[in-house]
């Protein structure tokens, strides 16, 4: 799995003109699955995506994670994150995970999520055109592959 993780003042997702996650100071999090992804990734990057310290302390310090503060999470999935771009200008997305896998671990990583922050995540829609508005606080992004772990 990655993940693109995102410090956010605000953030909000759109679907046919409906709003259907929006989330103050917290995260953004995009995310893609592969294939060969399981259950184990998804615990490592639920750990990983909540308590990393990418908030600012009383000093200004990056030193809280998004518990610490309190936080939000929106989660968007995001198969492009697996694209191969080594041969030609097309992207080829054959490492993003089929529906039929994908979208279960995608729900079992928000019910992890919801477990560990206490409270609802919001969400985009699986497989659907969303369009995701955010203003990135600092800029802060952050990029995990649990096929990659540092």
């Amino acid at each position: 799995m990655r993940l693109v993780i995102q410090r956010v003042s605000e953030a909000s997702v759109t679907v046919d003109g409906q709003i259907t996650g929006q989330i103050g100071t917290g995260l953004l999090i995009l995310a893609g699955i592969e294939h060969e992804d399981s259950a184990e990734d998804a615990t490592w990057l639920v750990q990983k995506a909540t308590q990393m310290r990418i908030f600012g302390d009383a000093e200004g310090k990056m030193n809280l994670c998004v518990k610490d503060i309190g936080g939000d999470l929106l989660v968007v999935s995001q198969f492009t994150l697996h694209a191969s771009t080594k041969k030609g200008n097309r992207p080829s997305f054959i490492r993003a995970a089929r529906p039929e896998h994908a979208i279960p671990l995608y729900e079992q990583f928000l019910t992890m999520l919801e477990a560990e922050m206490g409270k609802k995540v919001e969400r985009g829609v699986f497989g659907a055109d969303m369009k995701v508005a955010l203003i990135n606080d600092g800029p802060v992004t952050i990029c995990i592959d649990s096929r990659a772990r540092e």
